[in-house]
């Protein structure tokens, strides 16, 4: 069997080729002196993830990580899922335990804690949502530790409204919905969750108040949005989806090689580097 200096692990998923994560969690391996570790991507469809899964040695793989489509269809083929993984039906963190098994986390919804808190928002009133995908969800996990009131939801169907509620009674957290007609009253709020794809919140831009609060935004690439560029020029405080992938990147590297903690400077450092040269 390898030695733990001697493993390997990867992001699955597709697309996958504009995925970050190798060079996240390689920056760490250098930075935490792991040399004989390696991290890789490979395009992983839903169709293909039980097969994949099959073929690893649990003695030469570390870990996993995954991205879209596979989070929620990964959950059977595991032998342990964590309860913050269930309470969302997602997971984005495979660890292959020392006995062969396979533990499933989701890193995402700590992940944006904890990024959150390091641009000082540990609590807040109030918060809003922008869109109603499996990100979201997360979010939504999320703020029900940080905003001690009503969130918010502005979605674009019924189909979408229904979801959400679904999710808010789930998690215990109070929801509202609101049509995304009127998406532009959210940015008033404490805080604002972004979590659309590229483009969407664009028309939203010329809207931001004369003085925001709070914005994350969980794109990164191109960055900034529209709508962060805005923000930040109207002096609102902005965290980004690098901050987002960098903190739950770190806690992927905690669990998937025992070492804590996991250097995040020199992982946000490679991230923007990667970014630059874009």
């Amino acid at each position: 069997m390898p030695q733990p200096s001697q493993r390997r692990a990867a992001v699955l998923g597709s697309p996958i080729a504009h995925s970050l994560s190798p060079v996240l969690h390689r920056a760490a391996y250098a930075a935490l002196g792991l040399d004989g570790w390696t991290y890789d991507r490979f395009e992983v469809d839903e169709d293909a993830l039980p097969g994949f899964l099959a073929e690893l040695d649990a003695g030469e793989w570390a870990g996993l990580s995954l991205t879209m489509p596979l989070k929620r269809a990964v959950m059977p083929l595991l032998d342990e899922v964590s309860a913050t993984a269930r309470s969302v039906e997602a997971v984005n963190t495979v660890v292959f335990q020392p006995d062969g098994q396979k533990t499933g986390d989701n890193t995402d919804i700590p992940g944006m804690r904890a990024a959150l808190r390091e641009r000082g928002v540990d609590k807040v009133p109030a918060a809003a949502i922008l869109g109603a995908g499996a990100t979201a969800s997360s979010a939504l996990a999320a703020l029900g530790e940080l905003c001690s009131g009503e969130v918010t939801a502005y979605v674009r169907s019924e189909a979408r409204a229904a979801e959400m509620r679904e999710w808010g009674e789930r998690l215990g957290v109070p929801v509202r919905i609101a049509p995304w007609t009127v998406a532009a009253e959210a940015l008033g709020a404490p805080l604002v969750v972004a979590t659309t794809p590229a483009g969407v919140t664009d028309e939203l831009a010329a809207a931001v108040p004369e003085s925001p609060a709070t914005l994350f935004d969980v794109l990164y690439d191109p960055w900034p949005t529209p709508l962060a560029g805005a923000w930040a020029a109207r002096g609102g405080a902005v965290v980004g989806g690098l901050d987002l992938l960098v903190h739950q990147a770190v806690l992927q590297v905690e669990q998937m090689t025992g070492r804590s903690p996991a250097p995040l400077a020199a992982m946000r450092a490679a991230g923007e580097a990667a970014l630059r040269g874009r």
